[in-house]
């Protein structure tokens, strides 16, 4: 495994900073609004065990970006980690975390406007397609606050 790969896999805590995950879902399984309605979820069903390491490191209080991964793949709201990631209770292989609706993220943030930027071209989202929950780097928070000022990010 070449370094940055190890990297990406370690989540960058910063004293006095939120730390940022990212959950991708198919909009026809668990859309956004459906995490709106019922205001909390159990996040399961996870079964990479490179995503479910992402998701044990998840705190309570952390947030994370919820990604549309169907269609036009993009960052469609922000939700709040309010319990934090532990262990599947019927599959101690897998991982679960409870997220809380915090808001939308208007206009969403496209795959292809963050890969047309070129400034995460090292992140596992533009590198592993396939991966679906993932460790944020920090610049790419400060990235998207500066795009969507508005959001409750």
């Amino acid at each position: 495994m070449k370094r940055k790969n190890i990297l990406t896999l370690m989540v960058e805590r910063v004293p006095g900073h939120l730390t940022y995950f990212l959950a991708k879902t198919d909009p026809e399984t668990y859309p956004l609004e459906q995490l709106e309605r019922e205001k909390q979820t159990v996040w399961d069903g996870v079964r990479n065990a490179q995503a479910a390491r992402a998701i044990r490191e998840m705190n309570s209080g952390d947030r994370v970006f919820i990604y549309h991964s169907m269609g036009d793949a993009s960052i469609v709201g922000v939700a709040d980690i309010v319990g934090s990631g532990r262990d599947d209770p019927n599959n101690p292989k897998l991982a679960v975390a409870d997220f809380r609706f915090r808001g939308r993220i208007d206009p969403p943030i496209t795959l292809r406007e963050i890969k047309e930027c070129g400034l995460f071209d090292d992140w596992a989202l533009v590198r592993q397609s396939r991966l679906s929950t993932m460790s944020v780097p920090p610049n790419f928070v400060k990235w998207i606050k500066s795009k969507r000022p508005k959001a409750s990010i």
